[in-house]
């Protein structure tokens, strides 16, 4: 391998006009005392740090090393420990570290070699490793900060069996001079309540208060997603209404996660004032916000409620999208309300929306049921206008109640697929159709 480098035309290395070979230029020149046949630690940190291959780096550093009176920098160790444990030799990492501890003059690793050794094994999901890494930095007097705490606390509570060795490192942190800050106590509590521990994530949340540490929007918003999880919706509210009178404003998440628990608890009325709340507490309500509620609504046949949330979005500045008129026109189908249903349905196409199959579907269906099999038509005419193609299903509906209105000829058997347009449906069907769309586009003109 050492010669395969030498030979490298990559090598910072340079021969000197009119000299020997290189292998000889290293045999034979005369290094002062504190270099190596490579040059000195400088030269050796920058050839480390040039080498893409971790392992040729690794021979350069050893080859370096065999100097007597030879002795790497530290830049030279910091490079090639990071450079291993990107490429995950994890051993040579290992023995490393140890070969940095047992160094006559015992250097001082920085915090930052830490911190992006514990990135390398979080990264590799290997926590157990990351931990060791955490207690490693007292071994070489290098005090950790709260920053590399919280790193560590992240890595641990992502897998679930190391939630318990997560909360001994807080509780142990005092003990060796790092304070936890709000967002230590977030990750463990975010943990918890994840995990269904919500007794100790609140009693950490009490934890703070006694211990100076300020709570923040994030440390409200953790503990109110617990609660709702558990639905503890109320109580929930009850958060709410302590966080602001403490002078905090709730974040847009916050409020999705109490509109979706008290929609959900068919609490749609308490849902519906949070809503117009919102915008005095200083937090508008987006598109998120409002869909929740209209879904509600609908979910729970109360279409007429969801329009008027509806209405009320458009006057506050929001403007209705996909999701808002899909889920409002089959709520308004549900109930039966086809003629508001086929409204809403216009004003979306003409939005620039495509309905989903089940929300035409369920319209013609619903127009056909009632014995409404023009309206039926006027829906497929719309649809078929703006370049959609209906369900199969949604023909299998229609065609029936077309025949038998009209007295066309007797409908024979025919495979309808998703993609199957009118000629394929049936010749009586496709005139028919066609007339109509011909008739309606004559007199709109």
């Amino acid at each position: 391998m050492l010669q395969l480098f030498l030979r490298s035309p990559k090598t910072l290395l340079t021969l000197p006009p009119k000299t020997q070979p290189l292998i000889s230029f290293f045999s034979h020149s005369p290094q002062p005392h504190h270099e190596s046949i490579l040059g000195s630690p400088a030269r050796v940190q920058k050839l480390i740090a040039s080498q893409s291959d971790p392992l040729l780096a690794k021979e350069i550093f050893d080859l370096a090393a065999q100097h007597p009176h030879f002795r790497h920098s530290y830049s030279s160790y910091f490079t090639l420990i990071l450079k291993l444990g990107r490429a995950h030799y994890f051993s040579l990492v290992d023995d490393l570290l140890l070969r940095l501890k047992s160094q006559p003059t015992s250097y001082s690793p920085s915090p930052a070699l830490f911190t992006h050794l514990i990135k390398i094994y979080g990264d590799a999901h290997l926590p157990q490793k990351a931990l060791r890494t955490f207690y490693t930095m007292f071994q070489f007097n290098c005090k950790p900060t709260v920053k590399h705490l919280n790193r560590i606390l992240e890595i641990l509570v992502a897998h679930r069996n190391f939630l318990r060795p997560a909360f001994d490192v807080f509780k142990d942190a005092h003990r060796h001079g790092v304070l936890p800050d709000a967002k230590s106590y977030n990750i463990l509590m975010r943990a918890f309540c994840l995990n269904g521990d919500l007794s100790v994530a609140y009693g950490l949340f009490n934890k703070m208060y006694e211990r100076d540490v300020a709570p923040d929007v994030e440390s409200y918003r953790i503990l109110m997603q617990g609660l709702c999880r558990k639905g503890q919706v109320n109580t929930s509210v009850d958060f709410l209404e302590d966080m602001m009178n403490k002078g905090f404003i709730p974040d847009s998440l916050s409020y999705t996660s109490l509109l979706n628990s008290l929609c959900r608890k068919k609490q749609l009325r308490e849902a519906y004032k949070l809503l117009c709340r919102m915008k005095v507490k200083g937090c508008n309500p987006d598109i998120v916000h409002y869909n929740t509620v209209i879904s509600g609504f609908c979910r729970e046949g109360r279409a007429v409620d969801a329009c008027k949330v509806l209405e009320d979005m458009e006057s506050n500045g929001c403007l209705p999208n996909l999701v808002s008129y899909r889920t409002l026109v089959s709520g308004l189908c549900d109930q039966g309300m086809l003629d508001e249903a086929k409204k809403y349905m216009e004003v979306m196409i003409s939005k620039g929306f495509s309905p989903h199959f089940s929300v035409v579907h369920g319209l013609v269906k619903g127009f056909c049921n009632v014995g409404r099999i023009e309206d039926a038509c006027g829906v497929m005419e719309e649809i078929l206008r703006h370049g959609e193609v209906p369900h199969k299903d949604t023909w299998m509906t229609i065609i029936p109640g077309i025949c038998e209105e009209i007295e066309l000829v007797r409908l024979e058997e025919v495979e309808i697929k998703p993609s199957t347009r009118i000629v394929e449906a049936a010749f009586g069907l496709e005139n028919y159709l066609i007339k109509r769309i011909h008739a309606s586009k004559t007199w709109r003109g």
